[in-house]
């Protein structure tokens, strides 16, 4: 009941903090997410057991610069290549069979073009609207706290089939499609009260969000996994790192930049 308790208080906190800072506008929200992205690179550099100092220098630099001054499509677009391959490198050897371990050879790429272009394109996320939309921002987070409840409520009480036993024991199937589900309800009932983005476009970032923020906390389940830790850090009591809490939003967060700025072109 303590851990519980514990639990509960450490995650509102951490929940507040982002909505005070999304509610008071862009640069509270950039000097939050500088901080909560320093510490993430910190917490994964200690997983992989690796330091590279020059990515604590490219972090700052590239926040400021596409949140601060006007950059080109072209440079943003590669951006989002760069951060996809390597997520889908991740992927590749999370699933392979035959023990490619990106995860250990190319320690630099990661710690450079993992967490650093992520976070980033969260903060990117309100720029896409008129007067920096961190409403929209809000909104994605809410539905991955969606997402994380009922897949850790229901795959707690009702879960028996394993998603992914060899790396993550504790995630089911039911957990996950409990997720899956009320994450996308959570869509719908946002498109009636923020019609920033369409009904089918708020269902699909919630299906996004859902789907590939799995993915997200199955790939540092694995980080953790190689470094037999339980945590990628002790920050938050009953959760562990800034990492543990974020690594669904910061997979995710590229998949869904990609889509938003891919409608916000087309359208």
């Amino acid at each position: 009941m303590n851990e519980l308790f514990t639990r509960i208080i450490s995650g509102v906190i951490y929940a507040v903090a982002i909505v005070l800072a999304l509610w008071s506008g862009k640069l509270e929200t950039s000097i939050l997410f500088l901080v909560f992205g320093l510490i993430c690179l910190f917490e994964l550099q200690k997983l992989l057991n690796f330091r590279n100092y020059v990515s604590y220098f490219v972090y700052p630099i590239a926040l400021i610069y596409f949140n601060y001054f006007n950059t080109y499509d072209e440079v943003t677009f590669l951006f989002i290549i760069a951060c996809l391959f390597v997520k889908l490198l991740l992927l590749r050897d999370m699933f392979s069979l035959k023990g490619r371990n990106a995860f250990r050879q190319k320690k630099h790429l990661i710690t450079l073009m993992y967490i650093v272009p992520s976070m980033v394109f969260l903060t990117l996320i309100p720029k896409l609207y008129p007067g920096y939309n961190t409403y929209i921002l809000l909104y994605v987070f809410v539905l991955m706290w969606v997402n994380d409840s009922f897949a850790f409520l229901i795959g707690k009480h009702f879960g028996k089939q394993k998603l992914f036993e060899k790396i993550s024991p504790k995630k089911t199937v039911e957990g996950f499609l409990a997720g899956f589900i009320f994450t996308i309800i959570g869509g719908i009932i946002i498109s009636y009260f923020n019609q920033t983005l369409s009904f089918y476009n708020w269902v699909v970032v919630g299906i996004l969000v859902s789907v590939l923020g799995t993915l997200g906390d199955l790939v540092q389940s694995k980080f953790k996994r190689k470094a037999s830790v339980k945590d990628s850090g002790k920050i938050l009591p009953g959760h562990g790192g800034v990492f543990d809490r974020m690594d669904s939003i910061i997979f995710s967060s590229t998949f869904v930049y990609g889509f938003l700025f891919l409608i916000n072109h087309v359208s």
